[in-house]
């Protein structure tokens, strides 16, 4: 039977704390809302795998981030869609760093119907009405934090507590892809 998946980056415990709190704030204007209990970080895709299938993803991603440098990302500004998401967005060069990666991910997964997310951005609140999108804007104005990237986790979703919960995690080794490189015979 196929379970439910994301890969995603998870920033600093700091910065998981401070959404927390952010959600927390929220929730006090507004009640409830979609992704109020849901652990902040960015999600790079979505997926259905089976058990067997889980077990290459998980070697493809391990592979894959033993070759990925860690990078430092700046998240300096709030942003939102017109499906009323509100989130922090990284700055443009944060983007520039966090894409090339996200399609790495993408890529090396050979994954049918897998959701993409092409935007680096971390939800603080999904689907709200536009009056509450209008008070989480008026709520938060500046934010200025910065966390070094240097994994992805894999997470499995819950169906007690309807939350994504973590079960591996990936660390970016910054090892030269060494894969096709003949050595030398003197």
């Amino acid at each position: 039977m196929e379970k439910q998946y994301s890969v995603a980056i998870y920033p600093s415990e700091a910065i998981i704390a401070l959404v927390k709190s952010m959600k927390d704030q929220l929730a006090q204007e507004v009640d409830w809302f979609h992704s109020k209990n849901s652990t902040g970080h960015i999600t790079i895709c979505e997926f259905e795998a089976s058990a067997k299938q889980i077990e290459i993803i998980k070697n493809q991603l391990s592979k894959l981030c033993d070759t990925l440098e860690p990078v430092e990302i700046c998240l300096n500004k709030f942003g939102s869609y017109p499906n009323g998401a509100f989130f922090i967005s990284p700055n443009e060069d944060s983007k520039n760093r966090l894409k090339p990666i996200m399609k790495r991910i993408h890529e090396s997964l050979h994954i049918q119907n897998m959701k993409k997310s092409n935007d680096p951005h971390l939800s603080i609140a999904r689907r709200l009405t536009p009056e509450n999108l209008e008070r989480a804007k008026a709520l938060f104005a500046s934010i200025d934090v910065a966390f070094l990237c240097d994994s992805i986790v894999l997470r499995k979703f819950d169906d007690t507590i309807k939350q994504f919960v973590v079960t591996d995690s990936f660390k970016f080794n910054n090892n030269p892809k060494t894969e096709g490189i003949q050595g030398t015979l003197f």
